[in-house]
Parts: C-alpha cells; sequence; structure tokens
C-alpha cells in the first residue's frame, strides 16, 4: 500500500518506493491528483462523509426496556467507527434539572400538574435537539424519552416540523416483556439512575414498579401511522416499517446486534514475543521463554476465572462456581496462536435461552485477520531507533499525527479502526464471555470504544504485556478491572520492546484532564 501525497512533494517517499520511474527519472506530472485529506488520507468510511442526511432518532418504550441503553450504544458506535457527530437528549434529565426527583404518582396520566411539568421537559429537550441539529457538521441525535401515546409523539414530530428542520426522523421502540431483561435492566437502573440515588433498594424497585404501571396503563404502540421506525421484541425479533437512506439502515442492523444482559470481555496481549524481546515491532515471531509461561498463566486464568460463574446452590443456599460457555478470539499472528496454546478446549453441555440443549466447546479458537495487529509496511521488523534512522521524515510523520498516521506500504490506526467495525458489531451481539489475545494496537482501539475514550486518545492508552484487561459494558458505561499474571521483573529485558520517543501532541487540544492519567505516552 503507497503513501498518500500532495503536490510534487516528493521527499514523503522512501527512495524504495518512489513514483513511477521512466529512464532512471520521476514521470512528469504537472497536475496531480490532489488528495483533500493530505498525506494520510483514510476510507471515507471512517470520517463520516459518507452519511449526506442528517437523522433524528427518537426513542419509544416502557421504563426498563433499554431504551437509554441503545440510545447510548447507537452514539457511541456512529461516533467511534464513523466519525459522524451524535448526541442524546434524554427527557428525564430535563425533569430532574427543572422539577427534581419526583415520586411514581407525578407519572400518572391523570395527575394534570404533573403531566403539564413532563411537557415542558420535553419541550426544553427539543429546543436543544434542535439547536444541535442546526449546527453545520451535525447529523445526528437522540431524543431519549418514553414517548408512551401517540399523542406525545405527534407533539415531538409537530414541534420538529415547525422548526424546518431538514432531517431523517426514525423512531426506535423497545419492548421488553422477559423476566431475565426486565430484572436485570432494573437492577441497572436502581444502581445508576439518579432519581433513585441514596435510596433504599426494596423502596426504590417498588416505586420504579409503580412509575412503569402508570406508564403501561396509557401506552401504545407503534404501527404505520408513526411513520418510519424499527421495533425490537426482547432483543431478539425485529419490526422494520418504511427505513430508508444509508444512515438509518445503518443504525437499524446496530441495533439488531444489542441486548442488555450482562457480559464481560477480557482483552489479553500475546505473551512476550522474540521480536518484543529485540525490541522490533511487527513481524510473525513466536514466543520467549517468559511468554511461554504467560500462556501458561492465561490458560489458568480461563479455567479458573473466565470460564465459571459463582452462582448460589438451591439445595445448599451456598455459593458454588458452575462453568458457563466461554468463547476465544485470536489473530491470526503466530505469537497469539502460541499465547492461546495451552487453553482447555473440553466439550461442555449447555441448555441455551431457545430450549435447545447441545455440546458446546470451550474457547474454541478462532483466528480472525481483523485482529492482527497494524501492518508497518516497510518499517515491519525494524526497531524505533532504526526507523529514526533510516526514514526520520516518516518518523516525524507519525510523531506528528498518530492516529493518522499510515506507514509506508503498511496501515494506520484509522484504517485499523474501519476492519474492526463487524467485530465491534460482533461483540455487541455476544452473551458468553470472550477472551480475545491480540495485540497493542488492536486493544488499544477496543478499550477505547467500550470505556467511551475519543479515538484520538486511543494510541496513546496503555496496554501492558502479561495483563488481562476485563471489561463490563453497563447502561451507563463501562466497569474495567486489570490483572497482573506476570510482574515485569519476571521478563529477560526491561520492558516490552515497544517503547518509543515520547509522541508529540498538545494535551490541551486531544485529551481532556480526566483521561489523562490512563494514558502512556512512552508507548507506540
Amino acid at each position: 500500500m503507497s503513501t498518500y501525497t500532495s503536490g510534487n512533494d516528493r521527499s514523503a517517499y522512501p527512495a524504495d518506493i518512489s513514483p513511477s520511474k521512466s529512464n532512471g527519472s520521476i514521470s512528469y506530472n504537472p497536475t496531480p491528483h490532489l488528495i483533500p485529506e493530505g498525506d494520510n488520507a483514510v476510507a471515507l468510511e471512517v470520517t463520516g462523509s459518507t452519511a449526506t442526511d442528517k437523522l433524528i432518532i427518537i426513542m419509544v418504550g416502557l421504563p426498563a426496556t433499554g431504551k437509554t441503553y441503545i440510545a447510548k450504544r447507537i452514539c457511541r458506535y456512529i461516533t467511534f467507527f464513523h466519525d459522524i457527530p451524535a448526541q442524546i437528549f434524554n427527557s428525564s434529565n430535563y425533569r430532574r434539572k427543572l422539577f427534581g426527583v419526583m415520586p411514581a404518582n407525578f407519572f400518572d396520566h391523570s395527575n394534570a400538574e404533573g403531566l403539564a411539568q413532563r411537557t415542558t421537559a420535553c419541550n426544553a429537550a427539543l429546543d436543544d435537539l434542535v439547536d444541535y441539529m442546526k449546527k453545520d457538521g451535525v447529523r445526528v441525535s437522540v431524543y431519549d424519552a418514553t414517548c408512551s401515546t401517540r399523542e406525545r409523539r405527534d407533539h415531538v414530530l409537530k414541534k420538529l416540523v415547525d422548526e424546518n428542520l431538514h432531517c431523517n426522523k426514525m423512531f426506535v421502540e423497545s419492548i421488553c416483556e422477559e423476566e431475565e431483561f426486565l430484572e436485570e435492566n432494573i437492577r441497572e437502573l436502581k444502581l445508576s439512575t439518579p432519581d433513585y440515588h441514596n435510596i433504599d433498594p426494596d423502596d426504590a424497585a417498588k416505586d420504579f414498579n409503580e412509575r412503569r404501571e402508570q406508564y403501561k396503563a396509557v401506552y401504545e404502540p407503534l404501527d404505520d401511522r408513526d411513520g418510519s421506525y424499527l421495533t425490537v421484541f426482547n432483543y431478539c425479533k425485529f419490526m422494520v416499517n418504511k427505513v430508508r437512506g444509508y444512515l438509518p439502515l445503518k443504525v437499524v442492523h446496530f441495533i439488531m446486534n444489542l441486548h442488555t444482559l450482562p457480559r464481560t470481555f477480557y482483552l489479553s496481549r500475546h505473551g512476550q514475543s522474540e521480536y518484543n524481546d529485540l525490541a522490533k515491532i511487527g513481524g510473525d515471531s513466536g514466543l520467549t521463554k517468559a511468554g511461554l509461561e504467560y500462556a501458561r498463566r492465561l490458560a489458568n486464568f480461563c479455567k479458573d476465572e473466565i470460564s465459571v460463574k459463582t452462582v448460589i446452590d438451591p439445595d445448599t443456599d451456598k455459593e458454588v462456581k458452575k462453568e458457563i460457555p466461554a468463547r476465544l478470539w485470536t489473530s491470526t499472528m503466530q505469537r497469539t496462536k502460541e499465547t492461546a496454546q495451552f487453553i482447555d478446549h473440553s466439550p461442555l453441555d449447555n441448555l441455551w435461552d431457545n430450549g435447545e440443549k447441545r455440546e458446546w466447546l470451550q474457547f474454541r479458537p478462532r483466528a480472525r485477520r481483523n485482529l492482527d495487529e497494524i501492518y508497518a509496511g516497510i518499517c515491519d521488523g525494524l526497531s524505533y531507533k532504526e526507523i529514526e534512522e533510516q526514514f526520520p521524515d516518516e518518523f516525524a510523520r507519525r510523531q506528528k499525527d498518530k492516529l493518522s498516521y499510515r506507514y509506508p506500504r503498511g496501515e494506520s490506526y484509522m484504517d485499523v479502526i474501519l476492519r474492526l467495525e463487524p467485530l465491534a458489531h460482533e461483540l455487541e451481539r455476544i452473551r458468553e464471555p470472550i477472551l480475545i489475545i491480540a495485540h497493542q494496537g488492536i486493544h488499544r482501539i477496543l478499550y477505547a470504544y467500550f470505556m467511551g475514550l475519543d479515538r484520538a486518545q486511543a494510541p496513546y492508552i496503555s496496554i501492558p504485556l502479561n495483563t488481562v484487561i476485563q471489561l463490563t459494558p453497563h447502561a451507563y458505561g463501562c466497569h474495567e478491572k486489570r490483572i497482573s499474571l506476570m510482574q515485569k521483573s519476571e521478563l529477560k529485558c526491561s520492558d516490552d520492546g515497544q517503547d518509543e520517543p515520547v509522541t508529540n501532541v498538545s494535551m490541551s487540544e486531544s485529551f481532556s484532564k480526566d483521561n489523562v492519567s490512563s494514558l502512556n505516552m512512552s508507548s507506540p
């Protein structure tokens, strides 16, 4: 893969990959094809340029059906993977700001004062949404509310029409009747929503269920009169009505992979490789002795922690560990496969949620090329010191813009974001715990996506060797836990062979103060 250049500046090309030559000289090209994005042009798919229309998504559904979770995942997905600005306008936040926390009878539809105040909160949220959508460059907003009656939905649509917004509008309805989903959603709400902060859990559950019944008494599901919509039934059945356009259909496809059940991802780099030991980047080397030792410890961790769940034995009323199905993904590189070689793949009889009982192969290895490390092109197999000496201009360009920089004949972080998008859909869909053994660059992107970080921060996140990063997504964010399986002192070398000079980046421009502490500025 060649490097994009602008104008007649040929200095960006290393000597051995210069443009086409004729009789030993550079071909005459007085009017070159200029790339607007410059030297590090990336696919339009990850810059938002393919989304031509603006889209307003209006959530519909009873409380505890996962509306806010769906709204947050939509915005996170299209912002991170497609660079499309998006924002949520949650009616409950406006209601709390204007009128405070209210008891269940406030939501009684016959409560005229409460209904008027809820309408005021609705209008305040819509006013801000309209102002947001009128900005240049903005493409997506989500109005997050129950919108439980046709009267309220008509009110929302009229408000948007009166503001002369030329946007696509789509309803997304979540209907949840499965007890497993409802219990989990209610548990998350009691733990996370400001309405029940410092409230006794039993009192919170009682009040919330009463509130839900108030909405249920007047609830009117979507139908053809509501126009373009997607209805989600228990996260397993979907009804799509009159949805057209690139971005709306992109959102529909993504939502079809979502669910609100708790699940956990485990991210691990491969064990120390021979190239780590030699301070080389890339390559396809095997593991060192220290790397093999980490592989053995990781296999034990899989057996003792990932593939088991603590449950209450109904006979003894004591906590016991129960084996559960678990997944394993690796890249296609030798070092990740060797890291997975000691993991047990015993069969397990399992009863699935569709009532089917069949055999499951624990940690069935699945090698995914999407998970291969960033390809360093002509720099593959070199150390950072060698890159700086042999290709000083390339080294300087990477220091200037690490996210977009593309190695000559290689890849950039932006290129890798594009190839990781399909796996993001799969990770949203998967319900079993999954161990992903991959590489530093890959895990930086996955970590940034689930932890809600800007993708400009991804190249600077610390993903050390010999460490398992446990991520547990939930409705309002993602919990993180790091487990070190080997100490750095157990490695032959003093570092993991991935250090490079500090990147020249403006902290004030690229990162928020809250996130700086989580970044490792001396890593590639």
